[in-house]
């Protein structure tokens, strides 16, 4: 079928008036000659925007390679065929599978979750909507909360302004976590069935959903109070907030009374929820410029810290005064937040461990991803715990056994797995400014706490690269050329092994992984990005001394710089 005809079938089926128009005008100016839009019609029909583990993600736009209400439709009624014949005898029976819904304050994320609501109720289903936009963790927490078959959050995190997606938790044994093979690939087969239907406009609709109640978000905010209540040292503690115009400071501003903190200075521009992200290009705050106005709002504040979350409030950020910056102000690298918080969760095991009277702490574990920094595995040996490394994403963190705190370096941070089975930026924005305000009951910063870390466990460094590119099929090459012709030094390191994950590595799944270590204990992880058309190389080293680790963390950056160029 032409993109022309398949656009056709397409408006046929759209109950969207302006992805209609965009679709109606683009089909008639490709039809008219116009290269242009016959290439832009072309790329929206020439593939379909994948579901797998990390449910779906795109540009909003028409079309079957970009998020719109026609793709969620089916998207919804696909997972609600799966959750059916799942639940098999007993949905035959009359007790029927439970979706619990959330939504963030991006464009068209409450249209995409009613839109799902009503399906799952038409197809059958109990379909539980969260009153308002609300945090991402606040969704996977509801997913627990009510014993829900599965959840579905309209969210893109920190996506590009014009990006949505779509991201699924499974109950039952996966305990609230979010989905991995084969449950991705036989919910996919279910939704291509729906498409190859061809009628979104035909599935069954239900007003007959459930509004969830307010006391679902009041359990949510009691249990990440209790995370870190206030100790002494939180008073006076001078400190910014900014929601990087997501839907955060609602929800953080209650736990923070809850728990007896000080309100934060907040970042006016950003702290309302926004999809349009009028200050920022990119609402991410590991970019370039995101924090900006947070720096400049904890310079005219006199503050101690900075603290931010992303769009969807699943990732925190942290910076601290440094006057060795341009600016004044410092943004903490992701393993340094992540170690740690693993430094005070290893802590908390021991604290447990020793009230209870045991010897050790059986099963009891810190996990991150491969591509995080290994000083987690050594904060684990120190205090007797067992460490587990996985792929990347919290679909596999959150399954470590016992574990008790997980990390990724892209500012993702478990601290209440008893509670939330995904990464959570508010509690663990409670579990930091815990931290601090310890250190600061006994005189002490959060520079100080970081060199207390190097001090105890070593000098650790780490470092990315990515590599954006236009058109996947460079990653791929890149990635091929690796394989065929692995390197034998980084710069003047030698590699001494690579780990292929391709095709799974030790108690790793599959996953297109090239991990290198080499001599003095550095280590370098190429994989392609999950979410975003870009390459990365994470790198890490150990130093013997603060500057040591830097020398080497340089040098190994530039020798990575060099690899890839060669390819």
């Amino acid at each position: 079928m032409s993109a022309a005809d398949s656009a056709r079938a397409w408006l046929a089926q759209d109950p969207d008036p302006q992805t209609r128009e965009e679709l109606e005008d683009l089909l008639a100016r490709a039809e008219e000659g116009d290269a242009a839009a016959a290439e832009d019609l072309e790329d929206r029909f020439a593939a379909r925007l994948a579901f797998g583990t990390a449910g779906l993600r795109g540009e909003l736009g028409a079309g079957s390679n970009r998020m719109n209400r026609v793709l969620v439709a089916q998207a919804a009624a696909g997972l609600a065929a799966y959750l059916l014949e799942k639940a098999g005898d007993s949905a035959e029976l009359g007790e029927r599978p439970l979706v619990v819904i959330g939504y963030d304050g991006r464009r068209n994320s409450r249209v995409f979750a009613k839109d799902s609501a009503e399906l799952f109720a038409g197809a059958g289903l109990r379909a539980i909507l969260l009153p308002r936009l609300l945090p991402t963790p606040v969704l996977a927490f509801a997913v627990r909360h009510l014993g829900a078959d599965a959840g579905v959050m309209v969210t893109a995190s920190h996506n590009p302004p014009n990006d949505n997606g779509y991201k699924v938790y499974l109950g039952g044994s996966d305990d609230g976590a979010q989905i991995v093979s084969p449950a991705d690939a036989e919910i996919a087969a279910h939704i291509q069935r729906v498409a190859d239907a061809g009628d979104a406009a035909a599935l069954p609709r239900s007003l007959g959903y459930e509004t969830a109640p307010e006391t679902l978000v009041d359990a949510y905010v009691t249990e990440t109070a209790a995370v870190a209540p206030a100790p002494a040292g939180a008073e006076g503690l001078r400190w910014v907030y900014t929601a990087m115009h997501g839907v955060g400071w609602e929800t953080l501003s209650r736990i923070l009374d809850e728990a007896g903190y000080p309100a934060p200075t907040l970042v006016e521009e950003q702290i309302e929820p926004d999809g349009a992200f009028p200050t920022v290009s990119f609402p991410n705050p590991e970019e370039p410029g995101a924090m900006d106005l947070a720096f400049q709002t904890a310079r005219e504040a006199g503050a101690e810290l900075v603290i931010a979350n992303d769009p969807d409030a699943d990732r925190l950020a942290v910076a601290l005064p440094d006057d060795a910056v341009e600016g004044g102000w410092r943004r903490l690298t992701g393993n340094q937040i992540g170690l740690l918080l693993g430094w005070r969760a290893a802590r908390l095991a021991s604290t447990l461990r020793q009230a209870q009277g045991q010897d050790a702490a059986p099963g009891a574990s810190l996990a991150c991803s491969l591509v995080s920094s290994p000083g987690l595995q050594t904060v684990a040996e120190h205090y007797g715990l067992d460490f587990h490394a996985t792929l990347t994403g919290f679909k596999w963190i959150s399954r470590a056994p016992g574990m008790v705190f997980g990390f990724e370096e892209a500012l993702g941070y478990l601290v209440n797995p008893d509670t939330v089975r995904d990464k959570d930026g508010i509690s663990a924005a409670v579990a930091m400014l815990g931290m601090i305000a310890e250190a600061r009951g006994r005189g002490a910063s959060l520079a100080d706490l970081l060199h207390e870390f190097d001090e105890t466990f070593g000098y650790f460094a780490s470092d990315q690269i990515s590599v954006r590119v236009d058109d996947l099929s460079v990653i791929g090459r890149i990635m091929a050329a690796l394989r065929e012709q692995p390197p034998t030094s980084i710069g003047d390191v030698g590699v001494e092994r690579i780990d292929d994950l391709l095709e799974g590595f030790d108690d790793l799944p599959p996953g297109d992984v090239l991990r290198m270590w080499l001599q003095g204990g550095s280590r370098v992880v190429v994989r392609p990005s999950g979410t975003e058309p870009k390459l990365k190389l994470y790198l890490d080293v150990r130093g013997d001394s603060a500057d040591d680790a830097r020398h080497r963390i340089e040098k190994l950056a530039a020798g990575a710089r060099e690899l890839l160029a060669a390819q």
